[in-house]
């Protein structure tokens, strides 16, 4: 165990972090204007969070920064050295959180404390993680370290939807020199892969010579790109009845194993599924909703040639597969693996279909090979795609100065010298900014349950984390303790 004053102060204040960050997660903070709704870009619940954040910063000493609501940062400013100002090191984390979901056993937002662990949207991702860098600098701070370079940590409000946020927040207030994210795993991440984002749009010419069959309404279906949706539905139509469609659904949910269930809406039938929400960077993990609908939508016969056939191509190049093979664009390399795809949203009418998909790509690869391999496919069908944002992907070598820094901060607390930087799926603000990785806070061998049903922390995990990250940023910050007041 390291003896340092600041591992002792961590466990001293470790009931005041938990509060801390109960009262982040009882705030819903869900990015739902996407930069539409100034003065408050993100919205009332986003704005909320931000500034309980900036609040805690400042009651423990720290200056703040509010860049007109687009994001800000708390600091611990180093002094000058010969006139020169110091290198400024980032923690970069965010505040806003994707929807909730459904089928919690937990109410999302109570943060209720069971059996060491805290349970709500935010826990884990990322609202945890940031609080227990927070009582890092908190604690080596009052342990009497001087920092050589100035401590940033930088609050993002949108990481989960647009990062146009971070964007303006970087024009305003500067881009830091180096750091890391705390939005991920240990013991490192020195590689993401590139990320699109896009939909593809189908449009439907209208149903000629049919006057009896079945009638699609609406297919809807996920709440967000990088989330594999739990919950889809389809409303339907048909002169002659559901009997025979309510006997298919019954028989292909008892085939699936899954939950389908279905509703009388006045007139109309309403088809819904259930599957399991994992994280968009990890499809396999997770059931996708919208391709178990799909599939039963596949063996009805719908008036609509239009609608039939763009289920079919779901059906045949989409599917529940991960890595994009049948799209054409199911690319690898050694160095991160495969491609990885999840589509996140449907919308689909009688007249149109959108679906939004969200790509995670190898490093070697750029977004336009990507779409280059899928629009053969598309072209053939006549359907188009409607490009949404890309982050390119980042690799930092294993021994570079910030890589080897973390890699030794986590493994003088843990002790683990087998476990590798790796290369994941994710995308993280360690894209926002130079010479930044992403650094915990996920624990080899713990689950993973971002963006899922009862996210949650384990709480000594997360005073684990801290102590890590207090050594993490003494080491990136070139700290050093007065002689006067020794180790």
């Amino acid at each position: 165990m390291c003896e340092k004053k600041y591992v002792e102060l961590i466990e001293e204040h470790k009931e005041e972090m938990f509060r801390d960050l109960q009262t982040l997660v009882r705030i819903r903070s869900v990015d739902e204007l996407g930069i539409q709704g100034e003065p408050l870009p993100f919205g009332e619940g986003v704005q909320q969070v931000f500034a309980e954040m900036l609040a805690i910063g400042q009651r423990e000493g720290f200056e703040t920064f509010n860049a007109d609501n687009y994001g800000g940062h708390i600091q611990w400013k180093a002094d000058a050295e010969d006139g020169k100002e110091p290198e400024i090191m980032a923690v970069l984390g965010h505040l806003d959180v994707v929807p909730e979901g459904s089928g919690w056993e937990f109410e999302p937002y109570s943060a209720e404390i069971r059996d060491g662990r805290m349970y709500g949207r935010g826990t884990s991702d990322n609202k945890g993680p940031l609080i227990a860098a927070l009582y890092a600098m908190k604690a080596i701070k009052e342990a009497g370290y001087v920092p050589r370079k100035t401590i940033r940590m930088i609050l993002g409000l949108d990481e989960e939807t647009h990062w146009h946020g971070m964007e303006k927040y970087l024009e305003i207030a500067g881009v830091p020199d180096f750091g890391f994210t705390p939005d991920g795993e240990f013991p490192l991440i020195h590689g993401e892969k590139g990320v699109l984002v896009f939909d593809i749009a189908a449009k439907f010419a209208k149903a000629v010579g049919a006057d009896k069959g079945i009638e699609l309404r609406s297919v809807q279906g996920g709440t967000a790109a990088n989330s594999v949706p739990d919950f889809a539905k389809a409303l339907i139509f048909c002169e002659d009845g559901y009997e025979d469609i309510r006997k298919k659904a019954e028989e292909f949910g008892r085939e699936k194993d899954r939950k389908i269930a279905c509703k009388g809406r006045g007139k109309s039938l309403e088809i819904s599924v259930t599957g399991v929400s994992a994280h968009g960077a990890t499809p396999w993990k997770g059931v996708n909703a919208i391709a178990v609908l799909m599939e039963f939508l596949g063996r009805l016969n719908f008036v609509n040639d239009g609608v039939g056939d763009f289920i079919a191509f779901y059906n045949q190049y989409i599917g529940y597969e991960t890595n994009g093979a049948a799209m054409g664009c199911g690319f690898a390399d050694e160095m991160s693996g495969d491609l990885v795809w999840n589509t996140g949203v449907i919308d689909m009418t009688e007249e149109a279909a959108r679906l939004t998909v969200n790509i995670r790509y190898p490093i070697s690869f750029s977004d336009e090979k990507i779409y280059g391999a899928m629009m053969p496919l598309i072209n053939r069908y006549g359907y188009g795609i409607v490009k949404k944002s890309h982050n390119p992907p980042i690799y930092m070598p294993i021994d570079h100065p910030v890589v080897t820094s973390l890699m030794k901060a986590y493994q003088e607390f843990t002790g683990d010298l087998q476990s590798k930087p790796a290369v994941i799926g994710g995308a993280s603000y360690a894209r926002a900014i130079p010479n930044a990785v992403c650094f915990g806070m996920l624990f080899p061998g713990e689950v993973d349950i971002m963006h899922q049903k009862n996210e949650s922390i384990d709480l000594e995990n997360m005073v684990k984390a801290s102590k890590i990250f207090a050594e993490a940023i003494v080491r990136l910050s070139d700290a050093y303790i007065p002689e006067e007041q020794g180790e």
